[in-house]
This record gives C-alpha cells, sequence and structure tokens, in this order.
C-alpha cells in the first residue's frame, strides 16, 4: 500500500494516517475493528481499513472518523506501508490504572504511532503521535482531529487564551456555518442548557504550542483539532512559526479528549488532567490561603519606604481580623527599587520585610525575569550580576527582535540570564521576603530563531528551562505568584495565578475579571489558587465595592490594593468588609466558584457557585445600573431538598425557600448566600 505525501511550503512534508491500516494483527483480534474501552461505558473504536477511530459512550457516537497527522522535512514523496500491529500493556500512572494501546505503523525510515491511553476510572481517554527515524524534524503535529457527533441544542465554542496579556478575554462563540475559531491549548463546545458538552485539549506544555480549532461548514458537521506546533500573533503573540523539534523521536503532546454531561464538571477534570500529567515542579504550598495588599492598586509608581511602612501599621492596628493562618501578605510591586538609596543599596528593603515580619505580616515583593525594559537604552548595558550587555540577552525573531507591553524579551537559556536571576533572587532572599510576584512570563515563551542552549529549539522548551531555573533558585522561602504568565504552561512553577488581567476598582473591572473566572475557573484544580488580582475600593459606591471585592473571593484568593497609607473611605470600608468572618471562612477554602450559567461572547456569569463540606455558596453579581431580580432553582445548584435556608453574609438577612431562591440587587453591585439544604 502506498501513501502520497502532500509537500507544503518548506518542503515539509504531511503524512496522514488515513489508508494506512495493513492488515495483520499480530493478537489475533478482528483485523478490521479495534475496540478500547475506558471510563464506564465508553470505547474508542479503531477501524483498520481506514485507519481511523470513533468514540462511544453508553452507545450513542460521540466523536467520528478521527484521525491524526504529522509533517515531516523530508525529500521523498512517497512512502511504502510494509505493517500494522498494535500493542497493548497495563499501565499505572497519576491517572490510576490503565491501558496503554500502541498503533504501529511502518512506513519507510520513519515508524509512526498512535497511542491512547485509557483508565476505568476516567471519563476521557489521551492520546499522542510518537515518531521514530533518524534525524527527525518537525514543527507541526495534529495528534486528533474528529467530527462532532450531532446532538440538539444550542452550542458554543469556546475561545480560551494562552495567556493573560494585553486584557484578552474568554470568548463563548455561537457555532452557526460557516464556523471557524482558534483557540490555545483546549477546545471547548458546549450547550449551556443541556451542560453537555465536548472537551479535547493538551495536557503537556514542556515543548509544544498547541491550537485548537473548531469549524463548521454549511450542511457539515462540527469538527475539532489538536494542532501541535501554533503560533498567532493575537493568541501565543509570536511573530514567527513554531520551532522545530528534532531528534530520532519526536513525540506530540498527549491531548485529552472527552465528553461530558456537565462540560463545567469537564473543565474541572481537564484542569486536574494538567496537574496530573505535569506534576508541580515547585515545592508544595501547605498553609492557608494568601490574604493581604499589593502596592500597584493604587500607588504604582508613587511607592515609597515611608507610604509601605504605614501600609503595615494599618493592617497592624485596623484590619487585625483580616487574616488567615495568623497573617497577612504586605507586598510590594514594581517601583521597589525607588526605595534604594543606590544602585545595590538593598538596606531599605530589608527594613521594610523586617518591619512586616515585627508585626506577624510576610514581605512580599515583585520581580520580572525575562523582560528588559531599558532597552530602548541600547544594548551596552551591563547585565546586573554578569559581564554580559542586555543585547546579548535580547531574543532574537525573524523580524528583529520580541517585543510586547514596552519590554523586549531576554533569551531564558542564556547564562546572562541566569546570573541576573541568580543576582536579583539571592538578594531579595537576604532580604527576608517570603512571597514573590513574578511578571511577564509570557515573554520567557516566545519563539525564536536561536537559544543560546542549542539543545531548545521551542518557546516552550526556553519557558521550561527558564521557569525551572528560577524556580530552583527562588526554592522553598517565598509563595511564589505569577501574574502575565502562559495559563496552563505556568501550573508546574507556582503556587498562585492571577486569573485576568489588570483589574482595578470599577463594576466593569469586576466584569472583565469574571469572565475569565466564568470560563477558566477550573485552573484553581491546575494551581493551589488562582487570584482576581489587586481589589481597590478607592471612591467607588459601595455596590460596587461588594462586588469587586466578592469577585476576589469567589477566585479564590483576596489581595487588596487601595493606598491605606492615607485615610480616606477606602480605610473605613476595608475594616467593614473584609473582616466578615462569614465571609473569610469562604476564603479560607481557596477554591474558585464555578458559574451557573454562562452568557455568549465576552461578558461574565451572574451567578457563581462552590459547594464547600455540606453548604452551598451561591455569587450574585449585578453588572447594570438597574435593579435586577434573580430568580434561582436550588436543583440547577445541584441542591436535591424540599427546602433550602438561605443566609445572605452580605447583609445578614435569613429566609428559607423552597421552590425558587429570590435575589433582588440594586445597580453594580453583588452579594453571596449560604445555602443549607433542610429535608430530603
Amino acid at each position: 500500500m502506498t501513501i502520497k505525501l502532500m509537500a507544503p511550503c518548506l518542503g515539509a512534508l504531511l503524512m496522514t494516517f488515513a489508508g494506512l491500516f495493513a492488515a495483520g494483527d499480530a493478537h489475533g483480534q478482528d483485523k478490521d475493528i479495534l475496540k478500547i474501552p475506558y471510563g464506564k461505558d465508553s470505547y474508542i473504536e479503531f477501524k483498520g481499513r481506514e485507519s481511523k477511530f470513533n468514540v462511544y459512550s453508553r452507545g450513542k457516537l460521540l466523536y467520528s472518523n478521527a484521525d491524526c497527522s504529522y509533517t515531516v522535512n523530508s525529500a521523498e514523496s512517497a512512502e511504502t506501508i510494509t505493517a500494522y500491529k498494535h500493542e497493548q500493556s497495563r499501565i499505572r500512572d497519576g491517572f490510576g490504572p490503565g491501558t496503554k494501546t500502541v498503533i504501529t505503523l511502518n512506513s519507510g525510515n520513519i515508524k509512526a504511532e498512535e497511542i491512547f491511553y485509557t483508565y476505568p476510572g476516567r471519563e476521557f481517554f489521551l492520546t499522542q503521535v510518537r515518531l521514530t527515524g533518524k534525524g527527525l524534524s518537525s514543527n507541526r503535529i495534529i495528534p486528533f482531529t474528529a467530527s462532532l457527533a450531532p446532538l440538539p441544542g444550542n452550542w458554543h465554542s469556546l475561545f480560551v487564551p494562552f495567556d493573560n496579556d494585553t486584557f484578552i478575554s474568554y470568548d463563548s462563540k455561537a457555532m452557526l456555518p460557516p464556523f471557524k475559531s482558534n483557540s490555545a491549548e483546549v477546545a471547548v463546545v458546549f450547550d449551556d442548557v443541556s451542560r453537555h458538552g465536548f472537551i479535547a485539549g493538551s495536557v503537556e506544555h514542556g515543548i509544544w504550542k498547541t491550537g485548537m480549532q473548531t469549524e463548521l461548514k454549511p450542511g457539515q458537521v462540527a469538527q475539532i483539532t489538536a494542532l501541535a506546533g501554533f503560533t498567532d500573533a493575537d493568541i501565543t503573540r509570536d511573530r514567527m512559526d513554531h520551532g522545530s523539534v528534532k531528534g530520532d523521536t519526536i513525540c506530540s503532546p498527549r491531548i485529552f479528549c472527552g465528553f461530558f454531561e456537565d462540560w463545567r464538571k469537564g473543565m474541572e477534570e481537564f484542569g486536574k488532567a494538567n496537574r496530573i500529567a505535569e506534576p508541580p515542579f515547585v515545592y508544595n504550598w501547605t498553609k492557608p490561603t494568601p490574604v493581604g495588599w499589593n502596592s500597584w492598586g493604587v500607588m504604582q509608581d508613587k511607592l515609597t519606604f515611608d507610604k509601605a511602612l504605614k501600609v503595615i501599621h494599618f493592617f497592624a492596628d485596623s484590619l487585625k481580623g483580616f487574616r488567615t493562618g495568623g497573617t497577612a501578605f504586605i507586598d510590594l510591586d514594581s517601583f521597589w527599587d525607588r526605595m534604594m538609596t543606590g544602585h545595590a543599596d538593598f538596606s531599605r528593603l530589608k527594613a521594610f520585610a523586617d518591619s512586616c515580619l515585627s508585626k506577624g505580616l510576610q514581605p512580599g515583593v515583585y520581580w520580572a525575569p525575562f523582560t528588559d525594559w531599558g532597552w530602548k537604552s541600547g544594548p551596552d548595558r551591563k547585565v546586573e550580576g554578569s559581564d554580559y550587555n542586555y543585547g546579548d540577552l535580547w531574543t532574537k525573531t525573524t523580524g528583529g527582535y520580541h517585543e510586547i507591553d514596552g519590554a523586549r524579551a531576554i533569551d531564558p537559556t542564556h547564562p546572562g540570564t541566569r546570573k541576573r536571576i541568580d543576582y536579583f533572587i539571592d538578594k531579595l532572599k537576604e532580604c527576608g521576603f517570603k512571597m514573590i510576584k513574578i511578571d511577564f512570563l509570557g515573554h520567557g515563551s516566545a519563539e525564536s530563531t536561536h537559544f543560546y542552549d542549542t539543545t531548545v529549539t521551542t518557546g516552550m522548551q526556553a519557558y521550561r528551562k527558564g521557569m525551572e531555573y528560577l524556580i530552583n533558585r527562588i526554592g522553598d522561602q517565598m509563595f511564589i505568584y505569577a501574574a502575565i504568565s502562559p495559563s496552563l504552561a505556568t501550573g508546574r512553577y507556582v503556587h498562585a495565578r492571577r486569573i485576568a488581567c489588570d483589574a482595578f476598582k470599577t463594576i466593569d473591572h469586576t466584569r472583565y475579571t469574571l469572565n475569565s473566572v466564568t470560563y477558566g475557573w477550573w485552573q484553581t484544580f491546575l494551581y493551589n489558587f488562582v487570584d482576581a488580582d489587586h481589589v481597590v475600593l478607592a471612591s467607588e459606591s459601595e455596590g460596587a465595592n461588594r462586588a469587586r471585592f466578592l469577585s476576589a473571593v469567589i477566585t479564590g484568593t483576596c489581595i487588596t490594593g487601595d493606598d491605606f497609607s492615607v485615610h480616606g473611605q477606602w480605610s473605613d470600608r476595608a475594616v467593614k468588609l473584609y473582616q466578615n468572618p462569614a465571609i473569610l471562612s469562604v476564603i479560607k477554602n481557596g477554591k474558585a466558584f464555578m458559574p451557573v450559567a454562562t452568557v455568549p461572547g465576552k461578558e461574565a456569569a451572574t451567578l457563581f457557585t462552590r459547594k464547600i463540606g455540606d453548604i452551598q455558596y451561591l455569587a450574585v453579581f449585578n453588572y447594570g445600573t438597574s435593579p435586577k431580580r434573580y430568580l434561582i432553582s436550588p436543583s440547577r445548584l445541584g441542591i436535591n431538598a424540599k427546602r433550602v435556608k438561605v443566609n445572605d453574609l452580605m447583609s445578614q438577612e435569613i429566609s428559607t425557600e423552597k421552590n425558587i431562591i429570590v435575589v433582588d440587587l440594586p445597580g453594580a453591585d453583588a452579594t453571596i448566600l449560604k445555602i443549607t439544604p433542610e429535608g430530603k
């Protein structure tokens, strides 16, 4: 049997598995059909004659005509398939006991293997492609592409950002033909009424950037395609092609594939699967959920030593109740270097840290490890702690250098970058800091024409090298928090990550943040914590203050941001809001709330819920200017009870409801309810 290789640009060759299935099975099973079970009542049906597979669950077809393909640099135009075989072995890994099925297609000088990882205790499977040959090079593998079974409902495809930069938002798009959309790392096709959903996405991020494409052509069923080797200036920030992976063996990332009765539960499984597939590199955080303050909320570049000390005193004297585990973090953001009396004099930073510790508070600091903010001053500036110049470190691309947010990226693998990390991290550790906020990490994942470490050929390989070096240098002294950063690839390296871009005080900031919680809350299972950024009260209305505060509470942590070095409306409001014991008990749980229902486009849900023990919590938001009434069925929250006791934790009102919970909210306001089932 012969396959023709279609030659794309630059002489690379695309080989598909379609039509490559040769007769013959070493195990003597049906030569045309191979069934691979997973979950409770699901299976993959590999069709030998077509070399494609279908996926079924409880007798229903879910994915059909699933296939995979790859691109390799080769001068040949055709290959002859000499044999087909499959092998199965028992495995036990982080997902539990399971089966590994390897389907091998021997094709001339390249051996292509399609691998399935299946588990009886998991309602999804993992699949990948492995290529073996001499001196292979590839920057494109499609480990999974499939048609979706047509199902009744109003289906949407979710755009998931690669990172949280440039105020990017999640976007729920109606799938009306003609439709085509790219997403980063994961595709979600769901119906919000039935909550059914298809989910496919990468659970490995150390080598490849993976794009997920959903498409619906007129008269055709929807399709999902996973592309390892994806770059897009508007999504991954790259302005050049993905780097090529080289070697005698090349593997795609493992792709998570499943269909779920409740897509929200499926996304939580996807988040957990990422943490299992790529276990944390950072040390495990076992202390309570962090709360505290960060200077960027209001002070920003006006940060001074005296102002920082006054914030410490405010927390020690007026916010004694705003604590978890008996402490809070006081974090200096960017421009802390203006507190230094000399280029290398960190004495005031140490004095700040000592003052925090003397008051039972934890000092925090900020740093960006992979950026050069002073690049406009030229390439000949010395890199701190080294003999290199900054120009030596700049990340090179086909268009010159990689720049975003006003900063130029530096090569994470360069020894000058490492010397700079050593210098600053060691100094900050010597000062006694217990928390570090690391920012603009996406600069470290940029594709480049050349990395100093010649074994590194892709942006994600460089990111992994850089982050592992950074986290090793930090050690276990600090709580590590990521701000702007790749959403999934950063899970191995930090304890907490900001869920969106900068957010401050207004109801629109709250809505923007909660767009990311609406569709990205599941990252609470990828990280120890996700965070809603600095909560600023300022001179906004009480309702807007409540909404901004609760947006943090339901995201998982609470980092405030007002200028508490001076007294104002915000000070009195903070004393009232932040020391509510009932709210603090929710914060201590540390897990993000999931949406009850979503809204199309880039909007945010208005209802979020999380069960903590036997208690269901419900947060309600009104982003508009007019009062609004909300009617909520307890059954829609997953509560099966004859009646429920409802305690409004903001107003302290208590009621008993049977069929419907009624919430009346003024414009630009929010509340949170504690719902206790009574009677079955």
